[in-house]
């Protein structure tokens, strides 16, 4: 039995329709907070089942029975992500899973300015003093968020960022295909695996990439960290945010995001959509 956490978001959700192309769905069980979101996998025979991790004790019926379970991170940037993982994996533990299969990123490191990161990081070393056989799926960063963190340069004509550096932009789908074939594998992948693009351009070869796609200059101009905090919130964004994403930047600045693996084109047998795909299906 494969069993899914988070699969009423996108990601999982993807990963389960991919499943769903290469095993049978009485072969899958997905576990969502708000079941009545899960009715379109009970409508193609999946089992759907209760769990959230902010209720220990609903976890380990949620995951009982699998052979592997996929656990998606927290993604809220004001809860305790970690506590949040370690209640899952302990779960995870208590039901006898046989894998874990759990949703990192590439940029996970203890030192990382994004906090996600670091909280990636602690969570792999949970799954690794876990005991139980355990894959990372470290997600290259995901391209759709091109259409936020370059900010409004249809308006504006520019792209002012506080900070650049190389990013391996991904599809989130691509991601999402990839953990399916992971997943179908049995157990080929440990460890640690990173799935990203081919290649990691800076935004400001996002910026020579949208001057292209738009027939105009959109030069990407770099602007003082704080002064580029006050704008957002100017803007009307939470303060909170607007430092949560001002350390994704000043990760890319340190390098980060740089890194790329051709392990994603293996898997997919493809290429993986590219950074200018991603930026042109965003752009009017």
């Amino acid at each position: 039995m494969i069993v899914i956490t988070g699969a009423t978001g996108v990601l999982n959700g993807a990963t389960v329709d991919h499943l769903l192309e290469r095993m049978p769905a009485a072969q899958i069980a997905v576990v969502a907070r708000d079941t009545a979101k899960a009715q379109r996998f009970a409508d193609r025979g999946v089992e759907v089942r209760y769990g959230d991790y902010a209720d220990a004790a609903s976890l380990p019926k949620a995951f009982d029975g699998a052979d592997q379970l996929l656990l998606v991170s927290s993604s809220d940037p004001a809860a305790d992500a970690v506590a949040l993982h370690r209640t899952a994996i302990d779960a995870a533990v208590t039901a006898g899973v046989g894998r874990i299969l759990y949703t990192s990123h590439q940029g996970a490191a203890l030192d990382t300015p994004f906090g996600p990161g670091r909280d990636h990081a602690q969570t792999e070393r949970l799954l690794a003093d876990s005991g139980v056989a355990w894959t990372s799926l470290r997600n290259g960063f995901y391209a759709h968020s091109l259409s936020w963190l370059t900010g409004p340069w249809r308006e504006s004509g520019v792209i002012a960022v506080p900070a650049d550096g190389p990013v391996s932009w991904t599809s989130r789908d691509d991601e999402a295909e990839a953990a399916a074939i992971v997943i179908a594998s049995g157990g080929a992948y440990d460890g640690p695996v990173t799935l990203t693009a081919m290649s990691a351009p800076t935004l400001d070869d996002v910026a020579t990439m949208a001057s292209e796609i738009v027939g105009r200059p959109v030069p990407r101009v770099v602007v003082d960290d704080e002064d580029w905090v006050a704008t957002q919130i100017a803007a009307g964004r939470p303060e909170m945010m607007a430092r949560f994403t001002l350390g994704m930047y000043r990760a890319a600045r340190e390098g980060f995001f740089a890194g790329v693996d051709p392990l994603l084109g293996t898997l997919l047998g493809r290429e993986p959509v590219t950074a200018r795909a991603a930026l042109e299906a965003t752009t009017p």
